[in-house]
């Protein structure tokens, strides 16, 4: 059994045997064969003895459980890393920043509190999985719809917490955003309670966000300051009908006109859906469902004409490929949006987005599909991205198995994600400069999974801002991975030379990104660290986590 650094054996064996007094012993986890479940199954440090890990878990089932847990590491100074799930996979998993915590294991905290189909909310505990949630609404046929991300095993709380994102409408699809009040046990063992949930018996807990004075839940989001036990969620209202469609533009530059047509329709309302750009004339298909079949089956097929012209492009462009995009009727740049409501209303947004891209595009050109009532048999039928329309599934793990499109899966991923401006201009410079990068760190060159080139479309989950993500490899070669932890943070540096800053990252990056963020000799880092040192004072709380350091580790651990 490993101990966490500067803790005895003996002063660890009573801590053990007192969380064991809490939550049972068949729910401390202290043997090194539990612990090394809780290491980063995509690290890339894996074989090396910087790898992350933790001494011990324990899983508590109820808030006052976790009051307890933390008050006996208060006592032992015993250092903690709260995980919901431990699904944070491509972001650090469920490995702890500071090596030798004990992970606190939220899955047994997998209650549904309320879902309200009148207001269109729900209530959790951090083990409940959208999957949970999801099962929970159909079994009771409830007219709400969720909002997921990507892979639907993950918690809705540990998801919002970390920033994530999903699919549906913007108001819903930042999931931080869609939160409404939680519930919070801080580092003393005593328990907060955010916005309405303030209030004793309070009816409107997950209805109205501010409550009266600060509002705090910030300070709980991508940070140490608390470990959430419960969290209230604004649920979109089930629509009666949906449909998926797609603005098509001709040439290189209308680019331009396709993303000021997006910010548009979206920021209006017009288009409320999940907008997703791509290249038909470069192969990059524009939406998610795509990403999904080219893992399956290969990349798009191309004539051997329009293959080697896309491979002879520059940054995307060569006259000839555009020409060749005219003659043969295949559009340069692709707009994909869903639309929800009646469906009278869908096909009269429809018809607006066309008059809009028409009188800014020249030559733009539409499809759609059929206007759908049925989103369990949409999905599918894969009529349209399941995700789209509130269904979880596991899908998007087709690129870490062994298919067609992918016939030597690497071991993991990291994903280099940071936020661009919202418009042509900065696709454009993002593709220049790590087009660039490319050619300064030859290790980017080869990568099967650095997917930036011919051309690098970003993701439009957030409004007003695009997210450039790029994924990395983890493979089975610690010299390999070393390489590939330097490429990454060159391009952190390289990004934020620019401007650009990442929106999360894997846990061995935090403290450099934190760094980044450094106006005025780092204020923001300062004032994170004054808050957790008044918190915390004897940094017991997911030291690290954000690069949020405790006093007595600040320079010292990492």
């Amino acid at each position: 059994m490993r101990t966490p650094p500067g803790i005895s054996p003996t002063v660890f064996a009573t801590a053990l045997a007192e969380f064991a007094a809490v939550v049972g012993k068949d729910w401390v986890f202290s043997t090194d064969e539990d612990a090394a479940l809780y290491r980063d199954a995509y690290s890339p440090l894996q074989g090396t003895s910087e790898d992350r890990w933790a001494s011990a878990a324990v899983a508590p089932a109820t808030a006052e459980e976790v009051q307890a847990v933390v008050k006996i590491a208060n006592r032992h100074s015993i250092p903690l890393y709260a995980i919901s799930t431990g699904k944070n996979l491509g972001y650090g998993g469920s490995a702890p920043n500071y090596s030798g915590s004990v992970v606190v294991d939220l899955k047994r905290m997998n209650r549904i509190i309320e879902v309200n189909e009148s207001n269109c909310y729900a209530i959790v505990e951090p083990g409940v999985s959208y999957f949970d949630l999801y099962n929970h609404i159909q079994e009771r046929k409830l007219k709400v719809w969720l909002d997921v991300p990507d892979p639907g095993w993950g918690s809705l709380v540990g998801n919002a917490l970390d920033h994530g994102v999903g699919h549906t409408t913007s108001r819903f699809r930042n999931h931080f955003d869609a939160h409404c009040g939680m519930e919070v046990v801080l580092a003393n063992g005593e328990m907060l309670r955010t916005g309405m949930g303030a209030m004793p018996n309070s009816k409107t807990w997950a209805q109205y966000k501010m409550g009266f004075g600060p509002i705090l839940d910030g300070l709980f989001s991508q940070s140490n300051m608390g470990i959430v036990t419960k969290m209230g969620f604004w649920l979109m209202p089930q629509p009666e009908a949906f449909m998926h469609a797609v603005v098509m533009a001709p040439r290189y530059d209308d680019l331009h006109p396709l993303v000021e047509t997006l910010k548009y329709v979206e920021n209006l309302g017009i288009a409320p859906g999940p907008p997703e750009l791509g290249s038909p004339l470069l192969g990059a298909g524009g939406e998610t469902k795509s990403l999904v079949d080219m893992f399956f089956n290969g990349p798009p097929k191309m004539d051997k004409q329009q293959a080697a012209l896309v491979a002879g492009s520059k940054l995307g462009f060569s006259s000839a490929l555009q020409q060749y995009g005219l003659d043969n009727g295949v559009p340069y740049w692709s707009l994909n949006l869903t639309f929800y409501g009646p469906a009278k209303v869908i096909a009269a947004q429809w018809e607006a987005v066309q008059d809009i891209a028409n009188a800014a595009i020249k030559g733009a050109k539409f499809s759609n599909g059929p206007i759908l009532t049925d989103a369990q048999d949409a999905a599918a039928k894969q009529l349209i991205y399941p995700q789209n329309v509130g269904v979880p599934n596991l899908e998007f793990f087709a690129f870490g198995s062994r298919a067609g499109g992918n016939p030597q899966p690497a071991n993991g991923h990291m994903w280099f994600s940071p936020v661009i401006p919202q418009t042509a201009e900065g696709i454009f410079e993002a593709n220049r400069v790590f087009d660039e990068a490319t050619r300064t760190i030859p290790l980017l060159q080869n990568l099967p999974m650095f997917n930036l080139r011919p051309f690098s479309l970003p993701s439009p989950f957030h409004e007003r801002t695009f997210l450039f993500i790029l994924g990395f490899p983890i493979l089975d070669d610690p010299a390999v991975n070393k390489s590939i932890i330097a490429a990454f943070r060159e391009l952190i540096r390289i990004g934020a030379e620019h401007g650009w800053g990442e929106y999360r990252t894997p846990s061995i990056f935090q403290d450099q990104v934190m760094g980044t963020y450094s106006y005025n000799d780092n204020m923001l880092r300062r004032v994170n660290e004054t808050i957790k040192d008044a918190l915390d004072p004897n940094g017991i709380l997911s030291p690290g986590r954000y690069g949020i350091w405790p006093k007595a580790m600040r320079g010292v651990a990492k």
